[in-house]
């Protein structure tokens, strides 16, 4: 890839979809990243050429599409993020799952590695800590539903996860 090219969402949206339909189907077409992302086709040809510039794609009109190495990479990376951040949505906040997958798509091209990989610690800190787990998604799912305000504390904590030993 170029050194300046920095990749824009919708770029790295290509990549992933041309990453995920290639798992299934070994490449691409423009037909397929046309129907994956919803968009038109004129818009798909636009956004190869400009990922094939950077070398990130393999592409030429009317071929199927691949990955570069570089490109498969960059890619992996984008879906790492992705999965990292629905399933910290999902398994620590208790967001449902579609909505976590919509998030997580909008989240993954602005949150950095190195909070992607925080996310990530602080998902399996919560599920091996024995304070955490079913007794912290209890507590969490308990003041999500009901609050509490700063002065009387979360009384369902007070009453039974800090208590347990």
């Amino acid at each position: 890839m170029q050194k300046n090219a920095v990749l824009t969402a919708s770029q790295e949206d290509y990549l992933e979809a041309i990453y995920q339909i290639s798992a299934d189907k070994m490449a691409a077409r423009a037909k397929d990243i046309a129907n994956f992302l919803d968009v038109k086709a004129s818009s798909v040809t636009g956004a190869l050429r400009t990922l094939s510039s950077f070398g990130l794609v393999n592409y030429a009109p009317y071929d199927l599409i691949t990955l570069t190495k570089e490109g498969k990479a960059v890619a992996e990376e984008i879906v790492r993020r992705h999965l990292a951040l629905q399933e910290f949505l999902v398994s620590v906040l208790g967001v449902d799952a579609k909505e976590a997958d919509e998030a997580a798509c909008k989240m993954e091209h602005s949150v950095p590695k190195n909070i992607v990989d925080r996310f990530i610690q602080y998902a399996d800190y919560v599920k091996r800590c024995p304070k955490g787990g079913i007794t912290w998604d209890s507590g969490f799912g308990y003041y999500c539903k009901h609050g509490c305000t700063q002065e009387e504390g979360c009384s369902h904590c007070k009453d039974g996860c800090t208590n347990k030993d």
